[in-house]
């Protein structure tokens, strides 16, 4: 599929989508979540994926221009455009069997925000900034925003994110735990590769059982995560990466996993 809004290269086992709207700081129409959904089912034989955007800023959210079924009221097409286009578009991130970098440079906002902190790592430059502006138009956050803010950082922080609508830039995220790393920005492109590169030559199906268990347990009570983590082992136990590890202790040398 040809793509209009999105970038998608693969090459070394490093699945890239770059939200490609720069002239409108990448914000997410419904023709983007579209294609974001799209592209998650054609990374091939991608072990990892990073997600970053074009120009000045990660995502400045979605593109309220273009947000929801005109036919109808304001509420009803938002309520239309998330359930048949971005909601779809962050499941499909939530629950992708590798692991996720996100790149953010200059503003992760609204939806935006919700699309980075999907990541499993998210790193950030120094001009990156992750903003819940839905309190500034008199809407509230969606994309997930309200699940996993809380699970990030906390009630109290997140509720001053969503409650006040103020910026939290790269360092202050990375106090609040929100985020995995912040670098210069001069560096985050070198950094993101690196860490890419890293995650590419891991074992992947681990990778995603422990994706998937992190899910489990946020939703789950111990006794079903626990059960998710052994049937977890039992899958990833039987892999080929399972047993090169294993071979790879023994005889006290570096694994090469394959993904498999």
């Amino acid at each position: 599929m040809a793509y209009e809004t999105i970038l998608l290269d693969i090459a070394d086992g490093v699945a890239t989508i770059t939200l490609n709207r720069p002239e409108r700081l990448n914000a997410c129409s419904l023709p983007m979540a579209g294609e974001i959904s799209d592209a998650l089912d054609h990374l091939g034989d991608a072990r990892v994926l990073v997600l970053k955007g074009a120009g000045r800023a990660f995502c400045s959210g979605a593109d309220l221009q273009a947000r929801g079924d005109r036919t109808t009221g304001a509420g009803e097409g938002s309520y239309l455009a998330l359930q048949g286009h971005y909601n779809p578009a962050i499941m499909k991130l939530a629950r992708l069997n590798l692991p996720i970098i996100s790149a953010v440079n200059g503003a992760a906002a609204g939806v935006g925000c919700s699309i980075a902190l999907t990541a499993d790592f998210v790193v950030a430059g120094k001009s990156g900034y992750f903003l819940q502006a839905f309190v500034n138009i008199g809407l509230v956050p969606d994309g997930g925003s309200s699940w996993i803010l809380p699970r990030l950082i906390g009630k109290a922080r997140a509720t001053e994110m969503m409650m006040l609508g103020e910026k939290i830039g790269a360092d202050k995220a990375l106090d609040w735990g929100l985020i995995h790393k912040a670098v210069e920005d001069a560096d985050l492109e070198a950094e993101v590769s690196a860490l890419a590169t890293r995650l590419a030559a891991g074992p992947t199906l681990a990778y995603a059982t422990m994706r998937r268990n992190i899910l489990t347990a946020l939703e789950h009570s111990l006794a079903e995560t626990l059960l998710a983590e052994a049937e977890g082992q039992r899958v990833a136990g039987n892999s080929a990466d399972a047993t090169e590890g294993g071979l790879a202790f023994l005889q006290k040398r570096k694994p090469a996993f394959t993904g498999r």
